[in-house]
């Protein structure tokens, strides 16, 4: 492990693994390592709500299980042009180097390039020192490997279908904490702007609209 200056370390992979009371078994021809460290999907919070008091908020991987479930909902017009099943691939990959990166958040004050760096860094190791050796089902750790950087990459109209539910459901969350907590969570509104594709824009402005009618009727 390399670092740039002794108060300044340089994030890896194996840096973080070093800290795990249990860290996963590497180059097993099982992928019980891999499901182990999966585990950490599910207790890894969502940074972005903490500064708002919502402390026991989403997960991780209850932000991708419902986006998993978004993509089987696609418009017709869109999902007739679209590999849905893949789409769910996606969804379901496209967060997993989290469980050792974590969720970072622009108040993280790490920049655009690192934060790729980290998560390549975690998915090569994924890919390879956990999924190397074990015998592929529906995806080899090449493939889950491919379907990230093809969500990276942003070209394809699944990526970019995907990224639009990513999206999505941070706007379906931050209505439904608005709605339990009465809280103004505005500051996540512009996502909306960055919604892509035609059809889910027109998920993004129904969500949009539902936040005015509750914020009308608060002060009604």
């Amino acid at each position: 492990m390399g670092s740039e200056n002794p108060s300044n370390p340089l994030w890896t992979t194996q840096s973080v693994l070093s800290t795990l009371p249990h860290p996963p078994e590497e180059n097993s021809a099982s992928p019980i390592p891999f499901f182990h460290l999966l585990e950490r999907l599910k207790t890894t919070k969502r940074e972005g709500w903490r500064r708002f008091g919502i402390n026991s908020g989403e997960s991780i991987s209850d932000h991708m299980y419902r986006m998993s479930v978004m993509t089987m909902f696609a418009p017709p017009s869109l999902a007739s042009r679209l590999n849905l099943p893949h789409c769910m691939k996606m969804a379901l990959v496209h967060d997993m180097a989290e469980s050792l990166v974590g969720d970072i958040t622009p108040v993280d004050k790490v920049d655009k390039p690192e934060k790729a760096r980290r998560e390549a860094a975690v998915m090569d190791y994924i890919a390879n020192n956990l999924l190397g050796g074990v015998p592929g089902g529906m995806l080899t750790g090449q493939e889950i490997l491919k379907v990230f950087n093809e969500y990276e990459a942003n070209e394809t109209l699944e990526a970019q279908f995907v990224h639009d539910v990513d999206k999505m459901e941070l706007l379906l969350q931050m209505v439904e904490y608005e709605r339990a907590n009465g809280i103004d969570l505005t500051e996540f509104c512009h996502v909306a702007s960055k919604v892509q594709l035609p059809e889910t824009k027109e998920w993004a402005a129904t969500v949009l609209q539902e936040r005015e009618a509750f914020w009308k009727s608060k002060t009604a």
